[in-house]
């Protein structure tokens, strides 16, 4: 079972989330939160491999719980609920080291997407969100491009075959199927890419991808 706890301060959403979570049936809601507080509480008791965090919350926001719950309980993978206007929270959301990020207004079935991408180690932006984002990110800065192909220079060959499928957002089984590796082995590749390139989490990497042209936007 894939464990979840959930934090929305509107009643009413956090209940839309857990009907929506609670209807698979290898996921568990463990816990629910109104705000950032409980939520890192509710992390510390129940051990989830998800917590689903509102973007915008009272005690702590989504961006300062996000960096709690990494911290305390780094076992434990953030997606990170958000509307359209949000990009500022967003990129906070990042490099605090979510890994997940779904529209709240969005497919419910992106949710599900969400909290399994993120448990088998992968990242998840909704595909309505994922454009702006990475737009904002890499577009139109040359010095950021440039630094981004510097820092991708001294990578091997498979380091980039691994790179531009993380940039996709394929999780490790996804990967090891298309490089035909073990995903022990990609995971280890892994591990060593976000060391080498000295970026937090695989959506850092995904978005380094981007800036150094391994991968198309769009």
């Amino acid at each position: 079972m894939i464990r979840v706890v959930v934090a929305d301060d509107e009643a009413l959403i956090r209940a839309g989330i857990q009907a929506v979570l609670g209807n698979d049936d290898d996921i568990e809601v463990v816990g629910d939160a109104a705000d950032g507080r409980q939520a890192v509480e509710l992390v510390l008791r129940h051990r989830p491999q998800v917590a689903v965090l509102d973007i915008q919350m009272p005690e702590l926001d989504g961006i300062a719980t996000t960096a709690e719950v990494l911290r305390l309980a780094p076992a434990t993978a953030v997606v990170i609920l958000t509307t359209f206007g949000d990009d500022e929270y967003i990129a906070g959301a990042l490099a605090a080291g979510a890994t997940g990020f779904v529209l709240k207004a969005g497919d419910p079935r992106e949710l599900l997407q969400a909290v399994r991408a993120v448990t088998d180690g992968a990242a998840f932006l909704s595909p309505r969100i994922a454009h702006r984002v990475i737009k904002k990110l890499t577009a139109t800065d040359q010095p950021r491009h440039r630094r981004a192909a510097e820092q991708i220079a001294e990578l091997s060959d498979r380091d980039r075959d691994v790179l531009a499928l993380l940039g996709r957002g394929l999780p490790n089984a996804a990967i090891a199927a298309e490089l035909n590796l073990t995903e022990g082995t990609v995971k280890v590749y892994v591990s060593s890419l976000l060391a080498k390139l000295g970026v937090e989490n695989r959506v850092r990497a995904a978005i380094l991808a981007y800036e150094a042209g391994l991968v198309e936007q769009g």
